[in-house]
């Protein structure tokens, strides 16, 4: 086994480069085409989600297959192989096998223990099996991370640990309130019907949401969803097509996007218009200066030049003076006198005196008096702590939002700058992954881990020995062959020998080379089984003298057989 997986994930790479390097079913298609036409691999499979792109393949040579994954995945991603190397991952062997069966228990998702990542890896699995690049490597792998994943959420309360991306997005969009209690009446529009955007439906329509409307780019798939949505979950849903989304988002409360499309489907102009048309006011731009946030009067002192402090970080912040106490917090005294020089004028600290002006205010040079005789009190004492800090600025209400959006599209569909939008609250794969960087993890987590460490150990064993099976079956037809060549001789030697007696013969020497081959080939796949013990199966063709080319023919025809034994 030299199973090898390249990938980038939230983990390793910002959103914005896995936003970037993004692959759509078609690139999906091609990388994996390209990767089994490669001198290094010969199975492939490509699991990508809306937060991880990984490459799994079986190679022959590790360092060259490093090289070759990584400059595929650079190129069918589009992004340059120097940019995305910082941010790329590797594992190996038994590494390999433990990241996918992490992956598929949830341990390595954004938001942990959500088991939406099993449909996804099955259907990695489907598309690899599709276009036969997976082989009996990644079949029996990827088999078995479904089956680990499975197990890890019957028997652990790993569920407990996180939702689905799903759930978690609209908890966000609640902030405070229960998910059903806020969806509950609400006008929801869902961009998208694939299986992202079914789970969305799903979800709010038992969350009660009023109505849900559905649009897709295919309006048959739509009406599908919608179908589907009154049917199963008895919600109140119609379908629309993609040229009535800008209608449709003056009427919906909620909206949630997880298309495939490579562009923005949501511009920021989109929604500030959408907003305007169910307020009747402009949607303002909340990054701009509002209350509170004007820049404080020019001082006295002028110009910034030659001060020791860095006033273009500090001029606009309420209740901070370039003079006084608060002013000089943390500064030792060298830079005090520094300081007091500049708010000075350059007068000396000797000629500063502390005058007030006409309206009983300190003046400048009251402020340099006041810093002198600081850097006097400082000079032993190291440095000045902070004798007076600023009020604090009421916080001014934001409005409620009038719309709720949730992005979980990866490259995103909704424009970031809707973020800067008053009334709109919008929650995408940026702000959930800083959002489930807090989320609590369940003691079921250390459970789940054991369970992956167990079926880890379990798999490499049991690829070992199969690794070790095909020449343990060449050795027995050997033997098999050896038999009955020498009974072939016997009844040459003694063609009156009656039928009785030839079988017991027959029989005898069948049951001593039985016996002899017994013990050493049980033992030989126990010892396979082990790590380090692939070995074993060179030896025994080697002591035996057995054909390189039947043993691999007896791996093709074990292979076909599994082929045509695997579940779909």
């Amino acid at each position: 086994m030299s199973l090898l997986v390249v990938g980038l994930s939230h983990r390793s790479a910002p959103v914005s480069v896995l936003e970037r390097a993004a692959l759509n079913a078609d690139a999906q298609v091609k990388l994996l085409q390209d990767t089994v036409a490669a001198d290094p691999a010969t199975e492939a499979a490509v699991l990508a989600t809306c937060n991880r792109i990984e490459l799994y393949a079986d190679v022959d040579k590790f360092h060259a297959g490093v090289a070759e994954l990584s400059t595929l995945l650079a190129q069918h991603s589009g992004v340059g192989l120097e940019e995305l190397t910082p941010f790329l991952y590797v594992h190996y062997e038994d590494r390999a096998v433990h990241h996918l069966f992490s992956v598929a228990c949830g341990l390595d998702s954004m938001v942990v223990g959500e088991g939406q990542i099993l449909g996804q890896i099955k259907d990695a699995l489907a598309r690899a099996q599709d276009l036969h690049t997976a082989g009996r490597l990644l079949n029996d792998l990827f088999q078995q991370a479904l089956r680990v994943g499975k197990r890890a959420h019957s028997e652990t309360g790993i569920d407990r640990a996180g939702q689905s991306l799903v759930t978690f997005g609209l908890e966000q969009l609640a902030a405070s309130t229960d998910v059903p209690g806020w969806a509950r009446g609400r006008t929801a529009l869902v961009i998208g019907a694939g299986s992202m955007s079914s789970l969305a439906a799903a979800t709010l329509a038992r969350a009660g949401v009023g109505e849900i409307v559905v649009a897709n780019r295919t309006f048959e798939r739509a009406e599908r969803l919608a179908q589907i949505l009154a049917d199963a979950e008895g919600a109140t849903a119609r379908a629309v097509r993609m040229d009535a989304v800008a209608a449709e988002l003056t009427r919906a409360d909620v909206v949630v996007s997880c298309t495939g499309a490579t562009g923005l489907v949501l511009t920021a102009d989109a929604v500030a218009e959408a907003v305007a048309g169910r307020t009747g006011e402009p949607a303002a731009d909340v990054s701009a200066e509002g209350p509170g946030t004007d820049a404080l009067p020019p001082t006295s002192v002028g110009t910034d030049e030659n001060c020791p402090l860095d006033l273009a970080s500090v001029q606009g912040t309420p209740g901070f003076s370039v003079h006084g106490e608060a002013a000089v917090a943390g500064m030792d005294a060298a830079t005090l006198e520094q300081h007091a020089a500049w708010v000075g004028e350059g007068t000396t600290l000797r000629e500063q005196g502390r005058e007030h002006d006409a309206g009983g205010r300190f003046t400048p040079e009251a402020d340099a008096g006041l810093i002198a005789a600081l850097a006097e009190a400082v000079a032993t004492a190291g440095r000045v702590p902070e004798y007076r800090r600023p009020e604090p600025v009421a916080e001014i209400p934001s409005p409620a939002p009038a719309v709720f959006l949730l992005d979980l599209a990866m490259p995103r569909d909704i424009d970031a700058a809707v973020h800067r939008l008053a009334g709109v609250r919008l929650v995408d794969i940026e702000s959930l992954a800083e959002a489930s960087a807090d989320a609590p993890m369940a003691s079921d987590v250390d459970q789940v881990r054991r369970i992956v460490s167990d079926e880890v150990a379990a798999f490499g064993a049991a690829q070992r020995a199969a690794h070790i099976t095909p020449t343990v079956v060449a050795l027995r037809t050997m033997a098999a062959d050896v038999v009955a060549a020498e009974i072939a001789r016997l009844d040459g030697r003694l063609p009156s020998l009656d039928d009785r007696l030839r079988g017991e013969i027959r029989q005898t020497v069948h049951r001593v080379v039985d016996k002899l081959l017994h013990a050493p080939t049980v033992r030989v796949k126990q010892l396979a089984a082990e790590p380090g013990g692939t070995g074993y199966a060179d030896a025994l063709r080697t002591l035996f003298d057995l054909d390189p080319e039947t043993v691999a023919a007896v791996s093709r025809a074990v292979d076909n057989t599994d082929e045509k034994d695997r579940p779909a």
